[in-house]
């Protein structure tokens, strides 16, 4: 049982190390796709994954089309918080991609068009804010994923 965590052109090195630690710690992939907003040698994103990073199931891409070049026939869930459906409401399987966009703007909103039916939002319930923090976006979504894959 595992899930692939996908983070397009992440911008902030303490979220992928946080994310990296979860995906190690799910016994999830994590597929980090270029451009990144830092380098992986910042000791920001070492120390948010601590000494795990070096045990961690990690694929990087070169860009966006080389990730959906490789993985175009995969179900995979796009998380934004313009979607109308709750991530409660999606229906995870086995091996299936969890892609979430960059801190600042989120998942290019073509793409997004492009997968209406499986776009996915965590419900906010106060309108101070626009979004979660995307470390914390992404592990509410893992132990949802990983909860109805174990009811199945």
């Amino acid at each position: 049982m595992s899930l692939n965590i996908v983070l397009i052109e992440p911008e902030i090195p303490n979220n992928t190390g946080n994310i990296g630690r979860l995906a190690l710690g799910t016994g999830s992939t994590l597929h980090l796709v270029k451009p990144f907003g830092f380098e992986l040698t910042d000791k920001r994103l070492k120390r948010a994954g601590l000494d795990y990073w070096q045990h961690l199931n990690v694929i990087m891409y070169e860009n966006v089309d080389e990730f959906f070049d490789q993985h175009k026939d995969k179900k995979m869930i796009f998380f934004s918080a313009t979607a109308t459906k709750n991530h409660w409401e999606m229906d995870f399987e086995d091996d299936m991609f969890l892609v979430f966009g960059k801190e600042s703007v989120g998942l290019p909103k073509e793409l997004l068009q492009q997968n209406i039916e499986n776009n996915s939002k965590i419900p906010l319930y106060s309108e101070h804010i626009r979004s979660l923090n995307l470390a914390n976006a992404v592990a509410i979504t893992i132990y949802e994923g990983l909860r109805q894959i174990n009811l199945k």
